[in-house]
């Protein structure tokens, strides 16, 4: 399974894009904002392929998506959220956006995680 974010809407304090599963839309994303260096929490990762694994997480005392060996980043997560306030580095999803929010966040994400939990049993995402 192939997972692709296109950025699409920057503001201040945040980036907004689109989620594609297989090249098919699937939600929309909100990260921090792209840096040329990385500042703790306010910083989207640098654009890249990225390994996704679903594991269990500590902070959030459920299994999550997680990205691997992104640089100077540990702990990359997709998990819901509606504004910056609410990532520190980690991707977002929400049905619906605005200026510098999604909205609908759980909704997009438990959809999205059962795709990706399926697919995590057979194939690489």
């Amino acid at each position: 399974m192939e997972l692709r974010v296109e950025r699409t809407d920057r503001s201040g304090d945040s980036t907004i894009g689109k989620l594609y599963v297989n090249d098919q839309f699937e939600c929309y994303t909100l990260e921090d904002v792209e840096r040329p260096v990385k500042i703790k929490g306010k910083t989207a990762i640098p654009a890249g392929r990225y390994e996704v694994v679903i594991n269990q997480s500590q902070r959030f005392g459920r299994l999550l998506p997680l990205f691997l060996n992104v640089p100077n980043f540990e702990g990359v997560r997709i998990h819901p959220g509606n504004t910056a306030a609410d990532t520190e580095g980690c991707i977002l999803v929400g049905e619906t956006k605005s200026e510098g929010s999604i909205g609908q966040s759980k909704v997009a994400f438990e959809r999205l995680f059962n795709k990706l939990k399926a697919a995590s049993e057979t194939e690489k995402i």
